[in-house]
């Protein structure tokens, strides 16, 4: 089955207003099927959970479609999702739980190449421990994050290694599998920001041997909030501050006060949104029309790239930093003598959506050499079209004339 984006983008009612949306990587647009969800939800009875009363009995089948629909989405175990206000609360949770056990000297690896909410919760927990913080430098040439960059820092006193499935900024995907192999092998913990990866990559955290894998559904269609996907087994080990008659079940030892069902309900949906973008039939499982919809999506996304690229290639004065290998198409471009910010606004008047800035990727902007400042972030998503692509290389023509 062909990739139809007009049928995709007909079930997005913002695209009605006319935005050639390139902000995918800070949040998309959502489809008419998961705000029914998030209506649905709050239009039928809906209580604290239980198995008595229908507006409990609701509520507890909402919480469980909401882990099975995310462990099929991340090939993890239900048991091990975890919700979160964002990926940043959940991250910050997990540092201050598991640097309790670290001492002085022990030693965390954080990237260069990562947003800051996987790099300064890691920092500031082993500040408090006394350990050493260790830097994996990725090649600014190249955005390349080698395995051997990571592996080279790693010791006996290495308890943890931060890195991103994707980078938000450049879009480099660095080798998760094999930076695991060396983490494990030294007797680390690896913690991935999947956020980004997520959103374009039919994820799969046995495979790629992350312990500890975080998302923010609002990156692929869903509502505002994040998802940590762990070992069931390796929480069981973890015990974070909860009140005294809150359940101490896994996982809802992590996740503080009443759920909001909602969200839950909305999320759910975003997922099996996706896994119709595929081929597979209606009759196989969700894991496995997910895996056929992101390959479906992939290819429409990068057919939408190539094309990008070869436009860019032909602009002058425009340079690309998102020059990695395996990458997301997600492109970062800088203007001689012109300010990226200068270009957001410009395409914004002419209703294209690309914005300026670092996007929290701090240090991988200032190790490209753009400071704080970063360049005009180009990203794509599902719902792109040709049309989107060319109204946005008119306009960056336009700007550079």
């Amino acid at each position: 089955m062909t990739y139809d984006v007009s049928t995709v983008r007909a079930q997005f009612p913002a695209l009605r207003a006319g935005t050639a949306h390139f902000d995918g990587p800070g949040g998309t647009q959502t489809p008419a099927p998961v705000i029914a969800a998030f209506t649905e939800a709050l239009t039928r009875p809906l209580s604290i959970r239980g198995t008595t009363l229908p507006g409990e009995v609701h509520a507890e089948t909402i919480v469980g479609d909401f882990r099975q629909a995310l462990a099929d989405l991340l090939g993890a175990q239900p048991g091990g999702i975890v919700f979160g206000r964002s990926s940043t609360q959940l991250t910050y949770d997990i540092s201050r739980v598991l640097s309790q056990s670290w001492a002085p000297g022990d030693e965390v690896v954080v990237s260069r190449l990562d947003h800051d909410a996987n790099i300064r919760p890691w920092v500031q927990a082993a500040g408090r421990a006394g350990a050493v913080v260790r830097w994996a430098e990725f090649d600014p040439a190249t955005g390349e994050l080698p395995a051997e960059a990571v592996g080279a820092l790693l010791t006996e006193r290495t308890r943890l290694v931060a890195v991103t499935g994707a980078s938000n900024l450049i879009g480099t995907r660095p080798g998760i599998p094999a930076i695991a192999e060396l983490v494990h092998r030294a007797g680390a913990l690896l913690h991935v920001d999947g956020v980004h990866l997520t959103a374009h990559d039919f994820v799969d955290v046995e495979r790629l041997g992350a312990d500890f894998f975080v998302c923010s559904p609002y990156k692929f269609f869903g509502p505002h909030h994040g998802v940590l996907a762990a070992r069931p087994e390796l929480l069981e080990t973890l015990r974070p501050d909860k009140l005294v008659p809150s359940t101490d079940a896994v996982p809802e030892r992590f996740e503080l006060g009443t759920l909001p069902y909602e969200v839950l309900a909305a999320t759910r949906a975003a997922v099996d949104f996706i896994a119709e973008l595929g081929s597979a039939p209606a009759e196989a499982g969700r894991r496995e029309r997910l895996r056929s919809a992101y390959a479906a999506i992939g290819a429409h996304e990068s057919a939408l790239l190539e094309t990008l690229e070869k436009a860019l290639a032909s602009l002058g004065g425009v340079t690309v930093h998102s020059r990695a290998a395996e990458r997301t198409p997600t492109l970062l471009l800088t203007f001689e003598g012109r300010d990226a910010s200068d270009a957001y606004r410009f395409l914004a008047r002419s209703g294209v959506h690309a914005p300026a800035g670092s996007f929290y990727a701090l240090e991988a902007s200032r190790h490209l050499g753009l400071g704080d400042d970063g360049g005009l972030r180009v990203g794509l998503s599902p719902y792109n079209d040709t049309d989107d692509v060319e109204r946005l290389l008119a306009g960056l023509a336009d700007f550079l004339r």
